[in-house]
């Protein structure tokens, strides 16, 4: 199989014929052998029955059908575990996406011998305070930590090599984090392709103020994940290390200071430096302990199932 096309959704009913219809018309043309691959993510419109429609009609087109709204991770997680094609390409249902792109970026993926490549939505149609400026901000951050230069991280169009998405885990709401956990992964091969944004027809968008929030706050977490994720002793006890040593010091000069020096001073226990070792070493602890039980953690090869599916059109 040349390409396979992963598309989550979230209640996009009116949107699905037309983008199906979009994507036969522009790869069949090319004579190219692909699959649709349509997740589900516990929509409560007519999503679910207008994939198991195209599913009958179309042998290339499959569905899955998660029981409740599980997130965007999780459904591209239950796709690129179903995909078998070379290829693999992310796109969102709302048409914004276009699919003439496809085939450009996987031949500038050929050209380059690219691991993934991103989509640029340099031109975009949507609110320049509510999406863009959000936007502009959150990739502007996301380069600054990661080192990776892609101006659009969380662009639903790329295309990936297979290799790629069969060897990462996608959790959380970390699909904008992508090329950098392949990265992390060892596919540095990363470019991108300006693309065309088109206006959203139907519906209304997802985004909110909460999603860029909680951007900023996967991009810390990723950045941790990735640097201390396999050590976190090594994160934990520094600071652990730290704080005791400051408590330690505290403590043998209020020590040496009553003993020795000012035998007439005002009790320990009644000056604030008595407070801050007893506060930094009880820090300096449960870092400590922090530390040891992420160890533990990482040490246990736990499959936890994050979403569970309702139904499939796979036979």
């Amino acid at each position: 199989m040349d390409i396979s096309i992963v598309i989550p959704l979230l209640n996009e009913s009116e949107s699905l014929e037309p983008l199906h219809d979009w994507i036969i018309h522009s790869l069949e043309t090319k004579k190219k052998d692909f699959e649709i691959v349509f997740i589900d993510d516990g929509s409560s419109d007519d999503s679910w029955e207008v994939i198991s429609k195209l599913a009958l009609e179309q042998p290339n087109t499959h569905g899955i059908q998660f029981s409740k709204n599980f997130g965007k991770s999780q459904a591209l997680h239950a796709g690129f575990k179903a995909v078998k094609g070379n290829y693999v390409v992310t796109m969102d249902a709302d048409l914004q996406d276009s699919p003439d792109e496809i085939l450009p970026m996987i031949d500038q993926m050929k050209e380059k011998d690219l691991h993934l490549i991103s989509g640029w939505k340099k031109k975009r149609y949507d609110s320049f305070l509510l999406k863009n400026l959000p936007s502009k901000l959150f990739n502007w951050a996301a380069r600054k930590v990661s080192g990776i230069k892609l101006h659009d991280f969380n662009c639903g169009l790329k295309v990936y090599q297979k290799e790629v998405i069969k060897n990462i885990e996608v959790y959380g709401e970390m699909h904008r984090y992508i090329p950098v956990i392949a990265a992390n992964k060892g596919f540095h091969k990363i470019d991108e392709k300006i693309v065309q944004h088109q206006a959203r027809k139907f519906g209304k968008t997802k985004f909110g103020v909460d999603r860029f929030l909680n951007g900023f706050l996967d991009l810390i977490t990723l950045w941790f994940i990735n640097g201390f994720g396999k050590r976190p002793m090594h994160f934990f006890g520094f600071w652990g290390t730290l704080m005791l040593m400051v408590g330690f010091g505290f403590t043998v000069f209020l020590g040496i200071e009553k003993l020795y020096l000012n035998t007439q001073a005002r009790l320990i226990t009644q000056r604030p430096e008595f407070y801050i070792a007893l506060t930094t070493m009880i820090l300096g602890a449960q870092a400590f302990i922090a530390g040891f039980l992420g160890e533990i953690m990482v040490r246990q090869n736990k499959n936890i199932k994050r979403y569970s599916i309702m139904k499939t059109t796979y036979e």
